[in-house]
């Protein structure tokens, strides 16, 4: 007889020894009241979900509505740090199942680097085009402050702590005693979180976000990049040993915090400067680090090895230049520990003295140097792992660390140079003119090498400080390198103009360069955002423009022939529904890769994913191949945003996880477009004729609710916590865009988090069945055929996916919850008349399609998941709506009052494992 083994047995163990340790720390820290009551909690929301009893529901309410202050804000706690501790035992559960594949010989990991190149080496494809596949792998991560990370840094540390108890708990070599040791650090650990305060207690400013990302470079990247290098490398090596392969560096991680300008007023040049200073210092400490270390390694003397010639020479010339005679290793003989001994001094000067290196290249031949020496003593096949990481760590992290991107909002590019250009007499009303006049006094200004420039307190403040971001990248450029600041986003992004009025600014800089000769160089890459529905439409017709202007195409020419281009998932989301969205961002990436190959152009898109389905989020592997497969090839950019940065990359073997994920995707997707059966990129024609017919139908009903009704807004501010989301402290720049109140000016991202704590989670799914079902009723073949398209299109198959997940974790019981929060009961009963019908319609299509007989039945570990939370994240949502009664009918409510709001935001933020 056949045993079914239970995977999952040691993550509920998991799950059940910290659900008793907390219900001890209850005890503790309340009494037998405290516990009893959330036990009493628990349990009548887990009878509710088993089967629905009006009387268990009145009892729940009534037994919420009692709770007096003290007690309701321990049971609140109680539940949010129950879903902390979840989270981190199926992180620690990932872990554990990885390691289980490495052990089982018979089993490969999905989206393994060696499943990966396992597929790749099926394909038989010639050396010399795999080669070519490697060297043009790019995948480059940008992590934002954006404001969706409710967790603080300090709780974060503690769960990293408890995850290391736990994996050493369950290592089968612990003793006995080594074993009660653990779980007495275990309960320290967990009685520690339940003793720190979870929230933030002002909001933050730039600079501690910028500390905050540079946490995960600290903690984990610094480490994992070279890591999933080095497997990809012995993985080529192992499946094709006639080849001998060196992987070049295709995984980058850069950042957008402290250089992203949009609509954040706290981000000043002055700050983009401290950001690019903290992180070389923080790269200069991790590599101090390092060369001690190896130093200690390399004992090696000269009078056991010989030494090359070009070492032993540069060592006496460095010395006598670099190292003041206390300052020498003392041992003469030890000849790479003197080689390390000028490389520490030169790297704790950098950027304070003359003997500092200037660039890291300086750095790299120095290690280059005592690696080539050093590894002529070994057997040829035995390299020298530790000083090839190092290495490759130079080569990925520079001086620099992370590649600091600029953002900036087009409308103030317009605003300034507007006003130079009529400064100058060049023209009097700019911002007035038609798009083909703006163009041709562009071009013609781009075309003189002359200067446009007054003195520059002739500006108003606006110009002034955006002639300052310019120019701090020039400054920038000298200081810290060209790789510091690579590119410049524009936001809105809505004609050819936009991106030529930031080549103008950037030659007024000195960064785009035209000499009298003709000849241009430039040190940046100009890059539009496209944010709206109407903007994805336009996005072919206005890379067209700029690709048939002579001046932008020679800007594109210095860049080597490189475009990027980023996509925004939130506003189209927003502006369309999620389903129309994706459609006409999978159609926008299309047709403008289509059209740059008219013009020998690569492009690379960058896609502004958020964590949550309502705005792209999902994992990194299932992102790259829900994408058109022949754009690939010229590298990926994707953004990693809020809760993903703690759920990707605190712990180092998850960030692995993730990284060789997205890795073995990229590299399985862009060999298979080389082999010769798949010149059609994985889908047909009517396959697509079909999605633009259901994108039609979707974004009609989806718009006759956001847009037609006129009372839509009313029930999303009211039947939302909106505007309690802004007192949560979780992020530097301000919920919209000019402070206004309009629905154009709100950010997606509290948007999303606002749908999301209520569990209506529109932005995820609603208007999706609207599509499917007009479609499926059109003909009896269209089930056929979209059920063809789930199975065999990435794409569709993600899409489904997606929104079966958002189905999973949104709710029309607990989202009914919010409408006594509506001041009129008739608005609120007909709009979320409408949501439920949705809701219905949406999961009958997803079923229908996906063949399964319950959502999410082909992802049986999420399903268990998302069910094994839903319970206990109502309990928080009916305190929340109580609380949030209570906070808008108070005058002046009490700070225990807001602090109790701001708690079950949290605590279901944890829950649902998504904010915004």
């Amino acid at each position: 007889m056949n045993q079914t083994v239970d995977h999952n047995a040691l993550l509920r163990s998991d799950v059940k020894k910290l659900g008793n340790i907390l219900g001890e720390i209850l005890v503790h820290e309340g009494g037998l009241e405290l516990f009893n009551t959330v036990e009493t909690v628990r349990e009548k929301t887990k009878a509710l979900r088993k089967e629905y009893n009006e009387t268990t529901y009145q009892e729940l309410k009534d037994l919420i509505s009692s709770l007096e202050v003290t007690m309701r804000q321990q049971v609140i706690r109680a539940f949010s740090i129950y879903f902390h501790l979840i989270n981190i035992a199926e992180q620690n559960h990932r872990i554990r199942r990885k390691r289980h594949y490495q052990v089982d010989e018979q089993g490969v990991q999905p989206f393994s680097l060696e499943m990966g190149v396992s597929k790749v080496k099926d394909y038989q494809l010639p050396t010399d085009v795999l080669k070519q596949v490697i060297d043009d792998l790019s995948i480059e991560l940008i992590i934002t402050a954006h404001p969706t990370e409710a967790t603080k840094r300090t709780v974060l540390e503690i769960q990293k702590r408890i995850s290391n108890i736990l994996e050493k708990i369950n290592n089968p070599l612990a003793t006995q005693k080594e074993r009660l040791g653990f779980e007495d650090s275990l309960f320290n650990e967990v009685i520690a979180l339940w003793q720190t305060d979870e929230l933030r207690h002002r909001k933050p400013k730039v600079l501690d976000e910028v500390k905050n990302g540079l946490y995960y470079f600290d903690q984990t990247l610094f480490d994992t990049l070279p890591a999933v290098h080095q497997e990809l490398e012995l993985q080529l090596n192992h499946h094709f040993p006639e080849q001998k392969w060196e992987v070049p560096n295709f995984l980058h991680f850069g950042s957008w915090i402290g250089g992203d300008r949009d609509g954040n007023p706290n981000v000043t040049p002055e700050i983009t400067w401290e950001t690019l200073q903290m992180q070389r210092e923080l790269i200069l400490k991790k590599y101090v680090k390092s060369m001690t270390e190896l130093m200690k390694r390399f004992s090696q003397s000269i009078n056991r090895v010989s030494i090359s010639q070009e070492l032993v020479d540069s060592v006496e010339h460095d010395e006598s230049i670099y190292l003041e005679e206390d300052e020498k290793w003392p041992i003469e003989s030890e000849l790479y520990r003197r080689k390390f001994a000028i490389i520490l001094k030169r790297l704790r000067d950098v950027g304070k003295s003359e003997a500092g290196y200037v660039t890291s290249e300086e750095l790299l031949t120095d290690l280059i140097q005592i690696r080539d020496s050093a590894e002529k003593h070994q057997p040829a096949q035995r390299k020298l792992k530790a000083i090839r990481t190092i290495i490759r760590q130079v080569r990925l992290f520079g001086f620099h660390l992370a590649t600091l991107d600029i953002r900036n909002h087009s409308g103030e590019h317009e605003f300034a140079v507007n006003e130079i250009l009529k400064s100058v007499n060049v023209a009097d009303n700019y911002s007035n003119l038609t798009e083909e006049e703006k163009i041709s006094i562009l071009e013609e200004a781009l075309n003189d090498p002359r200067s446009l420039l007054l003195p520059e307190d002739g500006y108003s403040q606006e110009t002034q400080a955006i002639l300052k971001v310019f120019k701090l990248i020039k400054e920038a450029h000298a200081e810290f390198g060209k790789r510091s600041i690579e590119v410049y986003l524009i936001s809105m992004t809505q004609s050819p103009s936009d991106l030529l009025e930031v080549l103008l600014l950037a030659k007024e800089a000195g960064i785009y360069r035209l000499y009298s000769d003709g000849h241009v160089e430039s040190d940046l890459h100009i890059a539009p955002l496209l944010e709206t529905i109407d903007d994805l439409r336009a996005g072919p017709k206005i890379m067209r423009t700029l690709f048939e202007s002579d001046v932008y195409r020679e800007q594109v020419k210095q860049r080597g022939n490189h475009q990027e281009i980023m996509l925004g998932y939130s506003d189209g989301s927003k502006d369309g529904g999620t389903l129309t969205a994706n459609w006409k961002l999978f159609k926008a990436q299309e047709e403008i890769h289509n059209m740059a190959r008219e013009f020998n152009i690569h492009l690379k898109f960058f896609h502004g994913r958020g964590g949550s389905l309502g705005r792209g989020g999902g994992s990194l592997n299932t992102s790259i191949l829900s994408q058109p497969v022949e754009t690939l090839g010229d590298g990926v950019k994707i953004t990693e945003q809020g809760e993903v940065l703690s759920s990707r990359y605190l712990l180092k073997d998850i960030a692995y996880r993730n990284l060789e994920q997205a890795a073995s995707a990229l590299l399985e997707a862009c060999s298979r477009v080389q082999t010769t059966s798949n010149h059609g990129y994985s889908r047909e024609k009517e396959w697509e004729l079909a999605m633009e017919e259901i994108s039609t139908h979707s974004l009609e009903k989806y718009q006759s609710l956001v847009f037609g009704d006129p009372d839509f807004l009313t029930y999303f501010n009211q039947a939302t916590p909106l505007n309690e989301i802004g007192a949560l402290n979780i992020g530097s720049r301000p919920m919209s865009r000019k402070n206004s109140q309009r629905f154009e000016d709100l950010r997606a991202i509290p948007w999303v988090f606002a749908w999301t704590q209520s569990r209506h989670m529109i932005p995820a799914w609603y208007a999706a069945g609207s599509g499917f079902e007009a479609y499926i009723n059109q003909h009896p073949d269209n089930l056929l055929l979209l059920q063809s398209m789930y199975e065999k299109w990435p794409f569709f198959h993600a899409t489904i996916n997606n929104l079966q997940m958002a189905l999973m974790k949104a709710d029309m019981k607990t989202a009914k919850e919010y409408l006594t929060l509506v001041e009129d009961p008739v608005i609120a009963e007909r709009i979320f008349q409408d949501i439920a019908d949705e809701y219905n319609r949406t999961r009958t299509a997803l079923l229908q399609i996906s063949g399964n007989q319950e959502l999410l039945d082909h992802s049986p570990n999420i399903q268990e998941s998302v069910q094994r939370r839903n319970p206990y994240v109502d309990p928080l949502n009916f305190l929340q709506v109580d609380l949030i009664r209570q906070l808008r009918e108070t005058e002046n409510p009490s700070d225990e009052l807001v602090t109790q709001v701001l708690l079950t935001i949290n605590g279901v933020a944890a829950g649902l494992v998504n904010t915004g």
